[in-house]
């Protein structure tokens, strides 16, 4: 799901500011670049933090709507939640999995590691379908 939200820009000393209004968050950066790839992160650490609480993400508001200095710079972040997940959300999870005592053993004597295998072959097999 790609949203985009507002994000107002400021100026300081050492680089820009990024508000993001619909997350009350701020984001920092050296320059421009920088600042829109913080505030894109931060968003995408908010937005799957409130998802994993069961928490619904804000709408994106509607940039018109905002008020803003004219110091200040108004922009957009787009953001996709379920493709951030995906590339940044490396936690682990335990599954048990029924393997044959002699598969198990001889796995262990070859120094396989079976989570590894299973990881990659479920890989594989997602890749192709």
């Amino acid at each position: 799901m790609t949203l985009v939200y507002p994000i107002i820009l400021t100026k300081t000393k050492r680089g820009y500011v990024a508000y993001v209004p619909d997350f009350d968050i701020d984001a920092q950066g050296k320059d421009l670049p920088e600042v829109v790839s913080m505030a894109r992160d931060a968003i995408g650490l908010m937005g799957i933090d409130m998802q994993d609480d069961g928490k619904t993400l804000p709408m994106p508001s509607d940039p018109y709507s905002l008020r803003y200095s004219e110091t200040e710079i108004l922009s957009v972040i787009d953001i996709d939640f379920d493709e951030y997940r995906r590339a940044n959300d490396q936690r682990t999870v335990r599954r048990n999995v029924s393997l044959p005592s002699w598969l198990d053993e001889k796995a262990t004597r070859s120094g396989i590691n079976v989570s590894a295998i299973l990881k990659d072959a479920l890989l594989e097999k997602l890749a192709s379908s």
